[in-house]
């Protein structure tokens, strides 16, 4: 049940408290997104890489440009760019997505000095309503709304006087 069927009370909080034995789970503001480091990893060879990008032609003009001893230092820079842009990026990418901590679990666990012996284990928190439960023991079910009948309206007599044909004698 999503709701009270008596008061209209939203039961999410309730099955929160629920599930995680009397204790509140910490939620994360909406304002705060945390990157995981393995995102932050990947995200920064693609940087890496880009910047090798834009940095290598500029460095390789530079040195047609440049007189004599500067055209070789030109040179050596824009190698020692290339090397380190287009083959450091896809390393620190790869290296990000081996070794690096991904994105933090949505289940809640509360530290151990919280643990309840016998608490029941976190539920996982679905958009979906629950799964129906199988019958209960008790031989109760729901009516069906479809075999009752409407009550009469006040009206439905006088109407009803309307469509009658009138009698002549």
């Amino acid at each position: 049940m999503r709701f009270c069927s008596r008061c209209g009370f939203a039961m999410e909080g309730t099955m929160q408290l629920l599930a995680h034995g009397g204790i509140l789970p910490v939620y994360q503001p909406l304002g705060e997104k945390t990157v995981s480091p393995r995102r932050r990893g990947v995200k920064q060879g693609a940087l890496i890489i880009l910047l090798g990008v834009l940095l290598v032609p500029i460095l390789g003009v530079f040195s047609g440009y440049a007189p004599g001893r500067l055209s070789n230092v030109f040179e050596f820079f824009t190698a020692i760019s290339a090397l380190l842009c287009f083959l450091g990026g896809p390393l620190r990418m790869l290296f990000a997505a081996i070794f690096e901590e991904g994105a933090p679990s949505t289940h809640f666990t509360p530290p151990m000095s919280y643990k309840i012996p016998n608490a029941m284990p976190p539920a996982s928190v679905s958009a979906l309503p629950p799964a129906p439960a199988a019958n209960p023991v008790s031989q109760w079910r729901r009516p069906d709304t479809g075999e009752m009948q409407p009550r009469a309206s006040v009206t439905d007599s006088t109407t009803q006087l309307l469509d009658r044909e009138p009698r002549h004698e």
